[in-house]
C-alpha cells in the first residue's frame, strides 16, 4: 500500500526497503543452509540495486527537477539531452531489482527455496509486482509518456526487456525442479510488463497494468498446485509429475488453468493480456516487440504442455516388486492352536496334584510306623 500510494519518489523508496527487509525472514524461515544461502542473495541483490542505483537516479532527478514529487506527464525539464535520459531511465530500472530485469534477476529464482504460501507471495502478488509498479510509475509520472515518445532512449528498455524474457523463458525450460522452472517464468512474464510499459503509449501502459493482474492470479495457482502437490506425494521434480492428475485431479486442472495463462491460451485471462500487449505493439509498429512475443509464447508452451501431457495422459510410474528369493529362510514352528493349549495347561495340573497326593501319602505311612 506504501509503494501503491505514495506521493513521491522518497516515500517510494521508504517503503520500497521497507518491503525488503520484511520478507528477507520469511525467505529463510526453513531454516537450512539452502535458506540462508537463498536469503543472502535475495537481500544481497536487492539491497545492491536500490542502494547502488535507485538512490543514485533518485538524487540525480532531484538535481534536474528540484522535486521528487509524481506528477501526470513527468517533472524532467525539456532541455536535458537523449543521452541523460537514456542513462537515467536505465540506472531507475536497474535500480527497481524487484522487476528482476537481466542482469539482476537471480534473487527471484534464489528464493524459491522459501515455503510454498511465501514462494507464491514473493513470485505472485507483493514483492515482484511492486518492482514491475515502480518501474510503470517511474515512466508514466516521473519521465512522462509523451517525452518518452520523442526519444529512443525507451528502446534500450524495450531490448533488455525483450532479452530478459528470451533469457528467463531459455532457463525455464532447461529447468529440472518445478518451482525453479516456475521461478524462471515469473522473470520472463515481469518482463513481459516491463517491455509493454517501455511502448509509452497510453494503450502499452494500460496492458501492463492488466498483465501484472492477470499474471498474479494465474502464477500464484501454480504456486499453490506445486505446494498441494509436495504436500501430499512430496514429488519436487518435473519427472516426477507422471500420472499426477490420477492422483490430484482438482489439483492438476487448477495447474493447467494457470500455465494457460501463462502461455496466453483460451479461455484463460493471460490471452487477453497479452493481446492487448500485441495491440499496443501493432499502434506504434514495433515488431520487435511482436518477435518477442511470439518466441516466448513457444518456450512458454514448451515448458509447460510438457508437464500437463506427463500428468494428464501417462500412467504414473510403480515401483516394481523385488524378486521373491530361491531360498526361504527357516521360521520358527507355529503356535499351538488355542484348545491344545488348554488341554495341556490341564494335564499339567493333574499330574501335579497326583505328585503331592504320592508325597503326602508316604509322609502319612512313615508317621504311623514311628508310632
Amino acid at each position: 500500500m506504501g509503494i501503491a500510494f505514495s506521493s513521491n519518489l522518497f516515500t517510494f523508496f521508504l517503503f520500497y526497503e521497507l518491503l525488503t527487509f520484511l520478507t528477507y525472514p520469511l525467505v529463510t524461515h526453513n531454516g537450512s543452509s539452502n535458506a540462508k544461502q537463498g536469503g543472502k542473495i535475495y537481500l544481497g541483490i536487492l539491497l545492491f540495486t536500490s542502494i547502488c542505483f535507485l538512490l543514485l537516479a533518485i538524487c540525480i532527478t532531484y538535481s534536474f527537477a528540484g522535486t521528487l514529487d509524481f506528477s501526470k506527464g513527468g517533472i524532467l525539464p525539456n532541455e536535458l539531452s537523449h543521452t541523460e535520459i537514456m542513462i537515467l531511465l536505465l540506472i531507475f530500472c536497474f535500480g527497481v531489482g524487484k522487476a528482476a530485469l537481466f542482469p539482476f534477476h537471480g534473487w527471484l529464482p534464489a528464493a524459491m527455496v522459501a515455503p510454498t504460501p511465501v514462494s507464491a507471495l514473493l513470485h505472485a502478488v507483493a514483492v515482484v509486482k511492486a518492482g514491475v509498479f515502480g518501474i510503470i510509475k517511474i515512466i508514466v509520472y516521473i519521465f512522462g509518456i509523451s517525452y518518452l515518445q520523442e526519444i529512443t532512449a525507451i528502446s534500450i528498455l524495450t531490448v533488455l526487456a525483450g532479452f530478459t524474457i528470451i533469457f528467463a523463458s531459455y532457463k525455464a525450460m532447461k529447468s529440472t525442479n518445478l518451482k525453479q522452472r516456475l521461478a524462471y517464468s515469473t522473470v520472463s512474464q515481469l518482463s513481459y510488463i516491463t517491455m509493454a510499459a517501455s511502448l509509452a503509449t497510453p494503450l502499452a501502459i494500460a496492458a501492463a497494468i492488466f498483465h501484472l493482474l492477470s499474471h498474479a492470479f494465474g502464477k500464484i495457482t501454480l504456486f499453490f498446485a506445486a505446494g498441494s502437490i509436495y504436500t501430499s506425494l512430496h514429488k519436487t521434480e518435473i519427472k516426477e509429475m507422471r500420472g499426477i492428475f490420477y492422483q490430484m485431479p482438482i489439483t492438476m486442472i487448477c495447474f493447467s488453468l494457470g500455465a494457460f495463462s501463462m502461455i496466453g491460451l483460451p479461455p484463460t485471462v493471460g490471452l487477453l493480456s497479452k493481446w492487448f500487449i500485441i495491440t499496443g505493439a501493432v499502434d506504434v509498429q514495433d515488431f520487435f516487440v511482436l518477435s518477442i512475443l511470439v518466441l516466448s509464447t513457444i518456450l512458454n508452451a514448451s515448458y509447460f504442455l510438457p508437464i500437463i501431457y506427463d500428468a494428464f495422459f501417462r500412467k504414473p510410474a510403480f515401483v516394481k516388486a523385488s524378486p521373491v528369493p530361491l531360498a526361504v529362510p527357516s521360521q520358527p514352528p507355529p503356535a499351538p492352536p488355542p484348545i491344545m493349549k488348554c488341554n495341556l495347561s490341564i494335564a499339567k495340573l493333574v499330574d501335579e496334584i497326583e505328585v503331592k497326593r504320592t508325597v503326602a501319602k508316604t509322609k502319612l505311612i512313615n508317621f504311623f510306623k514311628l508310632l
